[in-house]
């Protein structure tokens, strides 16, 4: 139980999809223009990885382990997500018409999100059992949500005080504000003897 704990503490906070690793930027970047979107973006995010982390494994380890066909894994992993975000989708659209609106244009932007992907590559190498991967892609994906509301939370109060100089508007500053989150969730890891 408490590897299980610590699987998942460690994702959301010191191993952070997005501000340890620096993947999924993109919409780190992109989508924390504002809280809601932000929020939106991070849902889907927890949806999508979760649903394509346990396909993958089961995929990996039921099919391409016992036929040696690791190979082609990479190739078979980004299918796998294109096909579970489509398939979403769809279903959304279908009997959840609310939250498909809700999610919008971000549940197709989730296919080329490279945190994603990184997820399914991290619980192969590090060999987790199902059980693991689903604490693992739960966790990254909270740790992808609270990264991603965070930023769009300090984006929403520099509105409030001003624009910060010219050269640092619109994507240096939330590099900026990366990094200094980044950081902080350092100090997560505790004190190291050096």
């Amino acid at each position: 139980m408490s590897d299980t704990l610590n699987i998942f503490l460690a994702s959301v906070l010191t191993h952070n999809i997005v501000l340890v690793y620096i993947l999924g930027m993109c919409p780190a970047i992109g989508v924390s223009k504002n809280l809601k979107t932000a929020m939106g973006m991070g849902t889907a995010v927890i949806f999508v990885v979760t649903i394509t982390s346990l396909i993958n494994w089961l995929i990996y380890n039921l099919i391409l382990v016992p036929t040696g066909g690791e190979i082609i894994s990479l190739m078979v992993f980004i299918i796998t997500i294109a096909a579970t975000v489509q398939l979403l989708e769809m279903l959304l659209e279908k009997y959840l018409p609310m939250l498909y609106s809700a999610f919008g244009v971000f549940l197709p932007l989730i296919t080329v999100n490279c945190a994603v992907l990184g997820v399914t590559l991290f619980l192969v190498l590090r060999e987790y059992t199902l059980f693991q991967t689903l604490v693992f892609a739960l966790g990254t994906s909270a740790g992808f949500f609270l990264a991603i509301t965070l930023v769009a939370g300090i984006r929403e109060k520099f509105d409030l005080i001003g624009d910060p100089p010219k050269g640092l508007q619109g994507p240096g500053i939330v590099m900026i504000m990366l990094g200094i989150l980044a950081l902080g969730f350092m100090g997560f890891g505790g004190m190291v003897d050096l």
